[in-house]
C-alpha cells in the first residue's frame, strides 16, 4: 500500500468514526436520513466542475446502474444502523457492523462459492467471533444483555448491507471507471428520491431535525461522503483486498469515542473486543 494510499484510508477511518458518534448522538430517523443526502449533494456538487473530463459518464448506464443499487443498499444500511443506534450502544453497534462486513463476505465465498478455508481464514473468522463473544461479555444469559443481543443484530444486520454495498461500489469505480464524486452524488440522489414519499408524510419530525439537528446534518452531510469519497479513490489505486481492512482501523476509533465521549459501560472490554474484531478482518485480508 501506497503512502498516498495510505493517507486516504486513515483519514477515511478518522471521518467515518466522527460522523457515527454524530448520528449516535441524534438517533434520528428517516427524515434526518433524508436531509442528509440534500445537504450532501449540495455541498459537494460543485466538485463536478473539477471533474469536467468525466462529465460524458454522468448519463452513462453504468453510472445509472450502479448508482440506483447502490442508493437502495445505502438506504438500508443508513436505516438499519440508525435504528441501531436508537436502541444499543456506539461502541457495540460500529465495531459489529464493521467486523462482520469481512466475515460475511468470505463465508459467502465458503458457502456459495466453494472456495476452501485456508488457515489464515479460520484464525480471522475465529478473532472475530471471539471479538462478538468477548462484547457479550461470554455470556447470553445476563438480563442486561438483552440491549447487548440487540446492539449485535443489528450490527451484523448493518454489516450484511456494508459487505454488498461497498462490493457493488468497488466494481462501479475499478471495473466500469464510475468517478467516486459521480457515484456518490447519483447514490445520493436516487437516496432522496427514494425516501421523499416517507418524508412527505412526517413533515413535523422533519421540520423538528432541522431546528434541533441543523448543525449536525450539516457535519455528517460533509463527513460521511468525504470517507466513502476517499475510500472509492484508494480503490482506484490498490486491491479491496487491502483497502477494506486498513479501513476498518476505524473500530478503535468509534468504540473509544462510544467509552469517552458517550460515557458507555465496559469500555475496556469493548475496546479488546474491537481489537479482536480488527485483528480477525486483517486475518482474513492476508489469507
Amino acid at each position: 500500500m501506497s503512502l498516498y494510499v495510505l493517507v486516504l484510508v486513515l483519514t477515511a477511518a478518522v471521518l467515518h468514526a466522527s460522523w457515527n458518534l454524530l448520528a449516535k448522538k441524534t438517533k434520528g430517523k428517516i427524515p434526518f436520513i433524508w436531509l442528509q443526502y440534500i445537504v450532501s449533494n449540495i455541498l459537494y456538487l460543485p466538485f463536478l466542475f473539477f471533474q469536467k473530463n468525466q462529465w460524458h459518464t454522468f448519463y452513462s448506464q453504468s453510472l445509472l446502474w450502479f448508482s440506483f443499487s447502490s442508493a437502495v443498499l445505502h438506504l438500508g444500511y443508513f436505516i438499519i444502523l440508525q435504528k441501531g443506534y436508537r436502541n444499543a450502544d456506539l461502541s457495540v453497534v460500529y465495531p459489529i457492523a464493521r467486523g462482520s462486513a469481512p466475515l460475511v463476505t468470505f463465508i459467502a465465498a465458503i458457502l456459495f462459492l466453494h472456495e476452501q478455508l485456508k488457515a489464515g481464514s479460520a484464525i480471522g473468522l475465529f478473532l472475530i467471533i471471539a471479538g462478538v463473544l468477548t462484547i457479550t461479555g461470554l455470556s447470553f444469559k445476563k438480563e442486561n444483555n438483552t440491549k447487548i443481543m440487540t446492539g449485535i443484530t443489528y450490527g451484523l444486520l448493518t454489516g450484511l448491507f456494508i459487505a454488498i454495498y461497498t462490493f457493488n461500489d468497488a466494481v462501479a469505480v475499478k471495473r466500469y471507471g464510475v468517478s467516486p464524486l459521480m457515484l456518490t452524488l447519483a447514490t445520493n440522489l436516487f437516496s432522496a428520491v427514494l425516501l421523499l414519499p416517507f418524508v412527505l408524510r412526517q413533515k413535523d419530525e422533519l421540520k423538528r431535525e432541522i431546528k434541533v439537528h441543523k448543525w449536525i446534518i450539516l457535519f455528517i452531510a460533509l463527513l460521511s461522503p468525504g470517507a466513502y469519497i476517499l475510500v472509492l479513490e484508494a480503490l482506484k489505486y490498490a486491491p479491496l483486498t487491502v483497502v477494506a481492512p486498513a479501513r476498518e482501523t476505524s473500530i478503535l476509533l468509534g468504540v473509544f469515542m462510544g467509552s469517552r465521549v458517550l460515557n458507555e459501560k465496559d469500555g475496556k472490554r469493548r475496546l479488546i473486543a474491537s481489537v479482536l474484531i480488527l485483528g480477525g478482518i486483517i486475518a482474513l485480508s492476508f489469507s
